[in-house]
Parts: structure tokens; C-alpha cells; sequence
């Protein structure tokens, strides 16, 4: 099958296509013909060499952590899914360097897999699952966010920021978040209830007594300012600190844990228009196609997810 791979560590233009061996499915498992995935910053981080410690891979890696196809095949165990379904799915962390979903098939346990609702595109469904479950995890099971808490989420114009403040606003909360005034409307039009531009203002000269700050950018000190005595911070991007813990105990770092279940909620929400998935750009399962997708998510000047299609665009 064509895969996009790395050989090496380093750079975007370590990214190239070849051909390789379509995965074996375990009994557990199904093979999907992908028709989107996406590129999420982790996929950045591993290239360049920053998760080595996180993961012991053998060259040629495949990247890619999000997927939407066709079951082609199930495994021997597998019983609420058939050939022919429709699905998506943020796969377990892989321990095989070439089970990633930057390929036409992917391998992928049946607890994690969720049947695509009809009336979302494959793009949309690829463009769910990391930074959907992400925002999930730590907005509704680590902050528990309740109607009327005011919560700050940082880098609202990101993929997880976008979702954060869907759910948090679906949850019934009071959202402020952090953008360029760029952004500004498209948070508004998701329902953010205060845009603060970062580049004019900090947050700390203009927010108080929240309960519950969201940090996708490593800026936990600033978090922790605006906080109530008794509020939540969540990172997904540093690490608190013991000082840090003892003024916020409840600060903490979390890390997405792959969830079907918590996964067909989010697709129900977005079946029902409640979430809107926004898409940046589309590119091609190509050398070029990666590369150009990989630079732009290092920019950080991408509104939403950026998907990436093997054949035809489905729109």
C-alpha cells in the first residue's frame, strides 16, 4: 500500500511516500481503507525528534494519529462492526512504527472505533478524534466544567481550543479565550462569550476568579493568576510544578487517552450541528501533500485541523 513515512528524524522533507506492507489485524481488530486523516502537532513533535523518550521505533515510521474509511476487514472477535461500515477513530498509541494513518489502510482496535454518522463528510469524521477526545478528556473529566463556571480556554482558534469551547459551551459555561484578532469572529461564531487578543492584552490585567483555566500553550503561570482559590487547571502542554501545585493542588498535565465511547458523543453532537468542525485546509496523501501540511501546522497560523485525503476529496 502507499504510506508517507520518515527515515529520519528532522525536518518536513524527511516526510516522503513509498510503498509498504498493508498491516496484519489481530482478532480485536478491523482494517480500514482510510479515506482522511489529519495532522495534529504531536505528528510535528515526533518527526523532529522531541518524543523519542515517548516511543522506541524502528525506521520507516508512519505518522498519524486520526482516520476515517471503510471496514475491509475484521478480525475473528470483532462484533458490533461489519465490512462495508463506515468509520472513524484516533487509534491506540501505536507500538508498531508502521501503524500509523498516513497510509491507505490502518489497523484498529474495535473498542475504538465509532460508526460515522451519514451526514458527516470523511474529512470532518479525520478531523474528530485527537483533538476532539483532548478537549473532551479535560473539559467534561478533568475540569468538569458545570453551567454558569467561568472558564478561560488559551489558543482558542487551535483544533482542541475550537472544540473546548464548543463542549464547554455545551456544558452551559461561561467561555472567554485567547486568539489573534484575526480569530476573533470565528470564536465568537462558536460561541465563545469573550475573544481576548493576546497580541494587545494579557490575560492577567483583564480576567479574575475563574473556575477553570484550559492551557494549550504552556502558559500555566498566567492560568493559575486569574483562578479562584478553589479552581482547575489542566495543561496539555507543560508540566506544573510542585510550587505551582501547591497554591492549585488540582493543576495538572493530561494526555488523551484513546475512547470510543467518549468518541460517539462527539460524533452525535456533531451529527447534530451542536459542535462544528472547522477544516483549514486539505492536502493530498503525498510527499508534497505531507510536507506542506506539516509546515503549515509548524506555523501555528492554521484555523482548525488539516486533513489529508488519499484519493478524491470527499466534500
Amino acid at each position: 500500500m502507499k504510506a508517507v513515512v520518515i527515515d529520519n528524524y528532522g525536518s518536513a522533507d524527511e516526510l516522503h511516500e513509498t510503498e509498504i506492507v498493508v498491516p496484519k489485524i489481530a482478532e480485536d481488530e478491523v482494517l480500514v481503507e482510510v479515506k482522511a486523516t489529519s495532522v495534529n502537532p504531536i505528528d510535528v513533535k515526533i518527526r523532529q525528534g522531541l518524543r523519542k523518550a515517548n516511543f522506541d521505533w524502528q525506521f520507516p515510521v508512519v505518522l498519524g494519529w486520526d482516520l476515517s474509511g471503510i471496514i475491509v476487514q475484521i478480525g475473528s472477535k470483532v462484533a458490533d462492526f461489519q465490512v462495508g461500515d463506515a468509520v472513524f477513530a484516533r487509534p491506540d498509541t501505536y507500538q508498531d512504527a508502521r501503524r500509523g494513518t498516513y497510509a491507505e489502510y490502518a489497523a484498529v482496535k474495535e473498542d475504538k472505533l465509532v460508526l460515522k454518522p451519514e451526514n458527516i463528510s470523511f474529512e470532518k469524521a479525520a478531523a474528530i478524534p485527537l483533538a476532539g477526545l483532548t478537549a473532551w478528556q479535560v473539559v467534561v473529566d478533568r475540569l468538569k466544567i458545570k453551567a454558569g463556571e467561568k472558564l478561560l480556554v488559551q489558543a482558542g482558534a487551535g483544533g482542541v481550543g475550537m472544540f473546548a469551547i464548543q463542549i464547554a459551551k455545551y456544558l452551559g459555561a461561561y467561555v472567554t479565550t485567547t486568539t489573534s484578532n484575526k480569530n476573533r469572529q470565528l470564536l465568537l461564531d462558536l460561541g465563545a462569550d469573550e475573544v481576548i487578543d493576546y497580541h494587545k492584552n494579557k490575560i492577567t490585567d483583564l480576567l479574575s476568579d475563574y473556575d477553570a483555566v484550559f492551557d494549550t500553550i504552556n502558559a500555566i503561570d498566567e492560568g493559575l493568576a486569574i483562578l479562584k482559590t478553589s479552581g482547575r487547571l489542566v495543561t496539555i502542554a507543560g508540566n506544573p510544578s510542585e510550587a505551582q501545585k501547591q497554591g492549585h493542588p488540582s493543576a495538572e498535565f493530561w494526555r488523551l487517552q484513546a475512547n470510543g465511547k467518549q468518541l460517539a458523543q462527539l460524533g452525535a453532537l456533531v451529527s447534530q450541528d451542536r459542535i462544528k468542525v472547522i477544516i483549514d485546509s486539505t492536502f493530498d496523501l503525498t510527499t508534497e501533500g505531507l510536507r506542506a501540511a506539516h509546515r503549515l501546522s509548524e506555523s501555528h497560523h492554521a484555523r482548525g485541523k488539516i486533513v489529508i485525503v488519499p484519493g478524491n476529496h470527499d466534500d
